[in-house]
């Protein structure tokens, strides 16, 4: 049957593949631009943080918001409404002339990009079943990888021969091009004409809830969310684990500058290492559980055990540091594992939404995670930027990275243990 059912709803992975691609393409940039932009605003590592932290408050206010309004509104228009503001936004951090400027620009940034993840998790949650659901977020997943691979490999080159400006502007023109082809493409399956009746049939097939047949407006309140276990399981793995993801994205630059004076564009290779790394992580993170469930397996069982081996595999990157002076590409690929590791969690955590949710929930459920982990990647930005800049002082930023790199390896284990405790067996929640 799964040979001539045909296979659209990998369209629609690719599509929220290629949004989670430019989503991250635009967030970095400016990581990869801080060596130029800080000589030219005279930044401190405080003023750096303060950036980080703008876009990341806003990326949570936004995630507040944002899932609410995907599910009143619907995936179709909900992403398409995300993207064109986030682009624009990109785009618009050409015309900043000012630290201010920046954290405006940034905050801008934050409140739009909040859209890409409560759309594409409730999309995967409505184009497949359960079973290939963090197989398909492992995917559109890895975007956040290609999109952190673009950046080292075309911002310091576009800065370097055409100015800061343009690194802003022909990043954040991306987006337009995935708008026209989502609009173009996109509808819930009970309405998609493209798609065959056999797989349709396929997609559905394992639902424990009524098939929608059109985008219908969630009235469930926040309140009532935050009532269950399910959404605390949730909300505190992304919490503790999401801030990771943050400061490697926003520091591995600036680490491996302070560690072994890297810049401009000899950046390029070791990140793009980290990052390809990562994007092998995040498809065999969704693929492991599919494997599973596949040899008899429950979903719960698998994805619980995935998890599990992913957090032990982040703790080695507590000597990343001190085996990286021996060699600096063995720093860079414990830093790969590590990244890579979390790009697996984040392919399963995800996926617990829609294994826990109604599908009408299942944008604000994960809008409150993505709140909880950028308040998280607050927090971190905001100690990392005191920690560096009392290190640097003393000559020796080199150990605030140590510290940052302890707490980065046992995050996971502690977030798999505070949602085991939380939810020790799965069950759907029963939102009346």
């Amino acid at each position: 049957m799964q040979k001539t059912m045909g296979s659209y709803r990998w369209t629609i992975c690719a599509l929220l593949f290629f949004a989670t691609t430019i989503n991250y393409l635009d967030r970095t940039v400016i990581s990869l631009l801080k060596p130029y932009l800080e000589v030219q605003f005279k930044w401190t590592e405080g003023d750096y943080s303060y950036i980080v932290m703008a876009f990341q408050l806003s990326y949570a206010v936004g995630m507040i918001f944002v899932g609410r309004f995907i599910d009143k509104v619907g995936t179709k228009l909900g992403y398409a409404l995300s993207i064109l503001v986030w682009s624009l936004a990109a785009m618009g951090h050409a015309l900043a002339r000012s630290t201010l400027g920046f954290g405006i620009a940034r905050s801008a940034l934050g409140l739009s990009e909040a859209g890409n993840f409560p759309a594409a998790i409730k999309t995967v949650s409505e184009w497949f079943p359960k079973k290939e659901r963090a197989f398909a977020t492992g995917i559109f997943n890895s975007g956040t990888n290609i999109g952190a691979v673009i950046t080292p490999l075309t911002v310091p080159w576009i800065a370097e021969k055409m100015g800061w400006e343009y690194a802003f502007i022909l990043t954040g023109a991306v987006g337009f091009i995935w708008l026209m082809l989502w609009i173009f493409i996109y509808e819930i399956p009970a309405k998609n004409k493209r798609l065959s009746k056999e797989e349709y049939s396929y997609i559905t097939s394992d639902l424990d809830e009524p098939v929608p047949t059109e985008e219908k407006p969630s009235k469930t309140s926040w309140f009532k969310l935050l009532g269950f276990r399910q959404t605390w399981a949730f909300v505190l793995g992304k919490f503790l684990t999401d801030p990771v993801w943050w400061f490697f994205l926003f520091w591995l630059p600036a680490f491996l500058d302070a560690q072994y004076n890297i810049k401009g564009t000899d950046i390029a290779l070791p990140v793009v290492l980290v990052y390809t790394m990562c994007s092998v992580g995040s498809i065999g993170g969704g693929w492991l559980p599919l494997f599973l469930i596949n040899r008899g397996w429950t979903v719960f069982r698998a994805r619980k055990i995935s998890m599990l081996i992913y957090a032990i595999c982040v703790v080695p990157v507590v000597f990343a540091q001190w085996l990286g002076s021996l060699n600096m590409w063995l720093a860079v690929f414990i830093i790969g594992c590590a990244t890579a590791a979390h790009q697996a969690w984040s392919a399963n955590i995800f996926t617990t939404v829609s294994d826990m949710f109604p599908k009408k929930t299942v944008a604000s459920v994960t809008g409150l995670g993505g709140m909880a982990g950028s308040l998280g990647g607050v927090l971190i930005a905001w100690g990392a930027g005191i920690l560096f800049d009392k290190y640097k002082l003393l000559g020796n930023i080199e150990t605030g990275y140590y510290i940052m790199f302890f707490i980065c390896g046992f995050a996971y284990l502690i977030a798999w243990l505070i949602m085991h405790l939380l939810v020790p067996k799965v069950k759907m929640v029963d939102i009346l």
